[in-house]
C-alpha cells in the first residue's frame, strides 16, 4: 500500500489514494497504520476515493479504528494531495464527506497549495442533533461534573461534535485527566470532542484539544470552527477571529450573510513510502 504522511498544523494522518472504495476490515488497518511504535503513526488513516458526484471523496479513520464524519486538517491535506500529485488542475474543487459535499478553494504559491479555505457548512446547534442528551435548541454553557471536576460546556456540531469550554487559564486544565471523562459522559451518545480555550480579545483565542478517538492532537479544523461559534453564542469572539492551535494557526470566519463557517490554513507532505 503507498501511502504518503501529511498533516495539518502537526495533526497527521496517513493518506492512501490507491483504492476504490473502502477496504474490508479497514477498523484493523487503520489502528495498525496509525501505531507510533509499530506502524507509520498518526492521528487517522484518510482514504481518497473516487466519487460520481464530486472531484473527490474522504473517508478518514480514526487512530483507535472508529470512522470520523468530518475533519478539518484532513480536508486541507486531501487538497494539498490531489493538486499538488497532479489529480486535479482546478483550484476549487468540491469534496464528498460523510457530512455532505465540501467546497475547497486553494491558494497556489509556486505551483503548490499553500493555503486552502473550506466551507465546513452549519454549525449544528439543537441538543440532540449535535448529538447531546440536552432537550434545548442550544446547549450554552451547560454544566457537566466529571471526576476531575465541575465544567460548564457550549455544544456544537461541524458535522461531528464538540464540547467547548472558556477557562481563564489553559495552564490550569489537566487535559489528559478531563478530556477522556468528558469525551464518554453519557450526556454525549456518541462522544465527543472536547476543546478547552483561553480568549486573548474578541479576535483571537487559544485552544487545546481532545479529539474522540485519538487523544491530545496539536491542531483541530472542525474544532477550531466550533470554538469560533461557541465564542459568539457566548458572546466571548466576534464571527472572524484567528484561532491559535498547538501546531499553528487558524482562521475561521462564522459569516452572518450565509449561516456557514470558513476554515483558512495551511497542510504539508512530510514523507511518502510502502506499508
Amino acid at each position: 500500500m503507498n501511502f504518503t504522511k501529511m498533516h495539518g498544523l502537526g495533526n497527521d494522518f496517513v493518506v492512501v489514494a490507491e483504492f476504490s472504495s473502502v477496504p474490508d476490515r479497514i477498523d484493523s488497518l487503520a489502528q495498525s497504520v496509525c501505531d507510533r511504535h509499530f506502524g507509520i503513526g498518526a492521528d487517522g488513516l484518510v482514504l481518497i476515493l473516487p466519487h460520481e458526484r464530486a472531484d473527490f471523496a474522504m473517508r478518514i479513520f480514526n487512530a483507535d479504528g472508529t470512522e470520523a464524519e468530518q475533519c478539518g486538517n484532513a480536508v486541507r491535506c486531501v487538497a494539498k494531495y490531489v493538486f499538488d500529485k497532479q489529480l486535479t488542475d482546478k483550484e476549487e474543487i468540491l469534496l464528498e464527506t460523510r457530512v455532505g459535499i465540501q467546497r475547497l478553494k486553494l491558494v497556489i504559491e509556486r505551483g503548490e497549495v499553500a493555503q486552502v479555505t473550506v466551507d465546513m457548512g452549519e454549525p449544528k446547534l439543537a441538543g440532540r442533533e449535535i448529538p447531546t442528551q440536552v432537550e434545548a435548541e442550544r446547549v450554552i454553557d451547560h454544566p457537566i461534573s466529571v471526576a476531575d471536576g465541575e465544567f460548564r460546556f457550549t455544544a456544537v456540531s461541524m458535522g461531528n461534535p464538540h464540547a467547548v469550554i472558556f477557562v481563564e487559564s489553559l495552564e490550569s486544565v489537566r487535559l489528559h485527566q478531563a478530556g477522556p471523562q468528558i469525551e464518554t459522559n453519557l450526556l454525549f451518545p456518541r462522544r465527543t470532542n472536547v476543546e478547552f480555550v483561553q480568549v486573548h480579545g474578541p479576535d483571537e483565542v487559544t485552544m487545546r484539544v481532545w479529539e474522540r478517538g485519538c487523544g491530545e492532537t496539536l491542531a483541530c479544523g472542525s474544532g477550531a470552527c466550533a470554538v469560533v461559534v461557541a465564542g459568539v453564542l457566548n458572546g466571548r469572539t466576534s464571527r472572524n477571529a484567528v484561532v491559535h492551535l498547538q501546531g499553528g494557526d487558524l482562521q475561521i470566519e462564522w459569516r452572518e450573510s450565509d449561516n456557514r463557517v470558513y476554515m483558512t490554513g495551511p497542510s504539508r507532505i512530510v514523507f511518502e513510502g510502502v506499508y
